[in-house]
């Protein structure tokens, strides 16, 4: 295919202005521009074809037969480039992808998910899950939920609830194993349990630190560690926001009513530059209804750390 020979696409914006309008400070009124400057483009792209595209007499300005010719073909074009970014728009704003940690997908949202689908039946939802790095510059997503201490520059995050944990098993196991006081914890199995959490848990309890446990069932994530609990496995530290459907059925048991944090809360983030999107907007404010609201909001790299 031969290279187009196409005069800058600013002088030629400006030339199907000023040709609708028959008036350059009308044009320059339309594009943001002083009539100075419609002026300079004109002369631009007249230059570029070698003769006049517009008659110019007292003030008024009336288009040479060059100018006839090519004003409803530029004109035409540009309403041609008009509707293919509609239907750009059109495909990416009916289409709402979410990615969020794993135990997070899992337990909590995805449990949620089809009320906002049923609100907004407009909207296509695609939910990734996923403990990744996630990088809007380079990944396919709209909006990330994940655990962190603080969101990167360059994103708009809306704090959702603390990361909090606290031991947890199942009624099976607690018959088996009772645990009285926070100690007891010691002296039974424990799922992962050279697990940072624990050693934050047992500093919040007020117990001395582990002396060391060979063996166990070593797990890589919440959702795992939850799993093999309900199962009788042995004791967890979960964040009872992500179990709450299992606490309130009693297939999970906190024996303890102290928690503790690393620090972390989950927040839901997206680029700064894209906060008003619709469908961002209209999935932040239903997210938010459903944890009770915000306790803040922070504004910070493109990238967000997985926790």
């Amino acid at each position: 295919m031969p290279m187009r020979q196409l005069p800058p696409l600013a002088a030629v914006r400006v030339f199907e202005a000023a040709a609708r309008h028959l008036n350059f400070t009308r044009a320059a009124a339309e594009l943001g521009m002083s009539q100075a400057a419609v002026s300079y483009q004109i002369r631009l792209i007249e230059e570029r074809l070698g003769g006049p595209l517009f008659h110019r007499d007292k003030g008024r300005v009336t288009l040479t037969e060059a100018g006839r010719r090519a004003a409803p073909l530029v004109s035409n074009a540009f309403d041609t480039l008009d509707d293919a970014f509609v239907a750009a728009r059109g495909e990416t704003g009916s289409v709402l992808t979410i990615s969020a940690a794993n135990t997070f997908a899992a337990n909590w949202l995805a449990l949620r998910l089809g009320g906002f689908q049923l609100r907004h039946p407009e909207l296509a939802v695609r939910l990734d899950a996923s403990d990744s790095l996630v990088d809007f510059a380079r990944d396919n997503a709209d909006v990330a939920v994940r655990s962190t201490r603080k969101p990167g520059r360059g994103l708009h995050a809306v704090r959702l609830f603390d990361s909090r944990f606290t031991p947890m098993a199942s009624p099976d196991f607690l018959a088996r194993y009772p645990l009285v006081v926070p100690a007891d914890v010691l002296t039974v199995p424990r799922l992962t349990p050279d697990d940072a959490w624990w050693s934050l848990w047992l500093d919040a309890a007020g117990v001395a630190k582990d002396p060391g446990l060979s063996g166990g069932l070593q797990l890589d994530s919440q959702v795992v560690e939850g799993a093999a609990a309900l199962a009788g496995q042995g004791v967890a530290l979960l964040n009872a926001r992500m179990w709450e459907r299992d606490i309130a059925a009693g297939r999970l048991v906190a024996p303890f009513t102290l928690d503790a944090t690393s620090g972390s809360s989950f927040w839901l983030v997206c680029p700064e530059a894209r906060r008003n999107v619709p469908k961002i907007r209209l999935f932040r404010e239903w997210l938010l209804g459903e944890v009770g609201g915000a306790v803040g909001v922070a504004q910070g790299s493109s990238k967000l750390a997985s926790p």
